[in-house]
């Protein structure tokens, strides 16, 4: 089944729910789920890629690809998706990877904008989480996946929305980790750093100066995750150089990362909407 237009998913004994599915991280969290066996419902606001996608996996992997295209920024299709994931009885694994980020002077930035990367980024994230949680509690297992970012660290000056939405994400998810002690249910904050996918070219970010050790392919991100997410662990930080980061950064004074990033952001971004 290709669609649920209908508001019907493929019957299924085990499911994932991919957000932000046709790019990136995303799509990489669907192949790899879809080699591990676990049939998929795939949510971003490309039909087109969704389909391409899904064919793609039905083919190699034999597994049942629902598309459900949806802006998770418009409340009737945020509603569309949380009664589809309540509903599910399939379901094991929710991926809240959607989410986008915005550059430049936030007193210069448009605000309905700004109110939108919230309403994906944080509402969306939340909302969805909620709708999954009661059903895998009852399963006694399964889990949530958030994906946060390295900007969830530290404040980041011209990405200040950006990265207080992803500061949410890590917060928010610890807290659920300990409510959800002895339910079975786990649920992880991903943090990954710069990572070969389209986020860059659509930020007008000026990569060049990144040295390529600090490169991650999303595929690897992915395989970090679900190590960590098997392991239990809350806060995933891929890659040893992004764990090196995260590690000096809690160690300097916060006034003196704000000053250091405020001026590496400066170079790197052309001031444009970035999305995942």
């Amino acid at each position: 089944m290709a669609k649920t237009d209908s508001h019907r998913l493929a019957t299924s004994k085990r499911r994932a729910w991919v957000t932000g599915a046709s790019t990136g991280i995303g799509a990489s969290f669907a192949r790899r789920l879809a080699q591990d066996g676990f049939d998929l419902a795939l949510v971003a606001r490309s039909r087109e890629r969704l389909e391409s996608l899904a064919t793609e996996l039905r083919r190699a992997h034999g597994i049942s690809g629902d598309v459900v295209p949806a802006d998770l920024s418009r409340a009737a299709d945020l509603q569309r998706i949380e009664d589809l994931v309540a509903d599910d009885d399939a379901l094991e694994l929710m991926v809240n990877n959607a989410g986008f980020g915005t550059a430049g002077r936030f007193a210069e930035l448009d605000a309905d904008r700004e109110e939108e990367e919230i309403r994906v980024n944080v509402v969306a994230l939340t909302r969805l989480t909620r709708a999954a949680l009661p059903r895998l509690i009852a399963r006694g297992g399964g889990g949530v996946i958030n994906v946060s970012s390295m900007a969830a660290f530290q404040p980041a000056p011209l990405n200040a929305t950006y990265a207080a939405t992803k500061a949410f994400v890590n917060s928010f998810t610890e807290a659920l980790h300990e409510e959800l002690r002895g339910t079975g249910v786990h649920v992880q904050a991903l943090c990954p750093g710069f990572t070969r996918t389209e986020f860059q070219d659509r930020a007008g970010i000026d990569a060049s100066g990144i040295p390529s050790f600090a490169w991650m392919m999303p595929e690897e991100v992915v395989d970090a995750s679900l190590a960590g997410l098997a392991r239990g662990d809350v806060v995933c930080v891929p890659g040893i150089a992004n764990r090196l980061v995260a590690a000096t950064t809690a160690a300097v004074p916060r006034a003196v990362v704000r000053r250091i990033l405020g001026v590496a952001v400066r170079r790197m971004l052309a001031g444009k909407s970035v999305e995942r």
